[in-house]
């Protein structure tokens, strides 16, 4: 159970509550070692743009009731929530990111190969982050909700 499946790659996705800032990652598993480490860079993404991450939303996945999830959010101050068992709407955010992330990138045009797909989710996640309108956010993209980030969007 510990080795991965041939042709398949997990999306692991971090949203922000108030921006609708995404920070997504390819991975070869949905492990707790390897939802724990995507969540440090995640982390890290927010860090960087001045935004403290106080509380964090999962699913009830094993890796998210693992004892190293609970420690890495507990030493880093951040509370954790969980939805609600079979309801993905209380996780809303992220699951209508996860539906754009479906058409406007996964499947938006046949690719070559799963390589090719990979390296457009970077160009992707820059234009749904910085530039791409969100009828949410009164038609700006998210980056313009970041206290700290303004005019770095045009």
């Amino acid at each position: 159970s510990g080795t991965p499946k041939i042709g398949y790659s997990f999306i692991h996705t971090a949203v922000d509550d108030h921006t609708r800032l995404a920070y997504s990652e390819i991975l070869t598993d949905e492990r707790q070692e390897t939802a724990t480490a995507f969540w440090h860079r995640a982390q890290a993404f927010f860090t960087d743009l001045g935004i403290t991450v106080e509380r964090v939303l999962t699913d009830n996945g094993s890796c998210y009731r693992s004892r190293i999830w609970h420690e890495t959010l507990k030493t880093a101050g951040i509370t954790h929530k969980r939805t609600r068992p079979y309801r993905p709407q209380t996780n809303g955010k992220v699951e209508r990111f996860n539906r754009t992330l479906l058409d406007e990138w996964a499947y938006l045009r046949p690719y070559a190969n799963n390589t090719d797909r990979a390296e457009a989710l970077e160009p992707f996640l820059h234009a749904y982050n910085y530039h791409r309108c969100h009828t949410a956010l009164g038609g700006r993209p998210p980056i313009s909700r970041v206290n700290n980030a303004a005019g770095q969007y045009s």
